[in-house]
């Protein structure tokens, strides 16, 4: 008798194409010079001949070939089981095969219940046009408070005095905005005291901070659900950036351009 193509299927499907003990898999990938190498055997839990490992003159020869009396491993554990035949039983081997396709299954499951990655979405209209500029702690504790992440952006730095100003200060916003929920209300207020003291530091040395919220959605891949996620945009540039526009000035152009046009 030879092992039935139905049987093999049966045999590598249940398996998941790895060793019943060591669980390697037994197909390796071919390489650019060379095609796959399969290195599984179907090795027979009951040999057919009599001086074979863990030979049993009372089973049937109908069934050596069948799906029950064969376990797939790979070269190394077949060799071992067959030398040390009188350690590796046949009820052994048996109990093996059974908890190894037990494991295949409920590995299966687990990944079929996999929940769906959730992703963040940003919403066009709800990101920021400007950012305003934020000249107390007090006015930063609001912007980075209650939000979940943060865009942390900084002008060129020309000097070690520099990198220590804007790391401590960054380094402090992105700690509350990972940790604040934790923080007790006088901690919060000596937090706001040292954004403030930080902030007249950065405008003593030529740089603003500017900070804006923007609401983007989190969606839950697994329930199909959306909720708000609110992050913080806050950076440190220098005063000389053309990117400052001066809102004042804007404000008496603007006026100016409407008396013009009621007169």
């Amino acid at each position: 008798m030879t092992i039935s193509d139905k049987t093999r299927k049966l045999l590598w499907g249940r398996a998941a194409n790895r060793c019943a003990i060591c669980k390697n898999e037994l197909v390796i990938n071919s390489t650019k010079n060379n095609d796959e190498s399969i290195i599984g055997e179907e090795c027979h839990i009951i040999s057919l001949q009599s001086k074979g490992p863990r030979y049993n003159s009372d089973f049937p020869e109908k069934k050596i070939d069948s799906y029950n009396n064969l376990i797939l491993l790979c070269r190394i554990h077949h060799k071992m089981i067959d030398d040390q035949c009188e350690t590796y039983t046949g009820e052994i081997l048996e109990n093996f095969k059974k908890n190894h396709e037990k494991w295949v299954s409920e590995m299966l499951q687990i990944s079929d219940k996999k929940p769906k990655l959730s992703k963040i979405k940003r919403i066009r209209k709800n990101v920021p046009e400007y950012l305003k500029r934020l000249s107390t702690g007090k006015e930063v504790m609001n912007l980075i408070n209650n939000s979940y992440a943060a865009y942390l952006d900084h002008d060129d730095v020309e000097t070690e005095q520099e990198i220590e100003l804007l790391e401590n200060f960054l380094q402090t916003v992105g700690d509350f905005i990972e940790f604040g929920s934790d923080f007790d209300p006088s901690l919060q207020v000596r937090i706001s005291f040292e954004l403030n003291q930080a902030l007249k530091k950065l405008e003593e040395s030529g740089f603003f901070v500017f900070g804006a919220r923007e609401i983007q959605l989190i969606e839950d891949g697994e329930h199909e659900q959306s909720s708000k996620f609110p992050v913080a945009h806050v950076r440190v540039v220098r005063q000389t950036n053309e990117e400052i526009f001066d809102m004042k000035k804007l404000f008496h152009e603007v006026v100016k351009e409407y008396k013009d046009q009621t007169q």
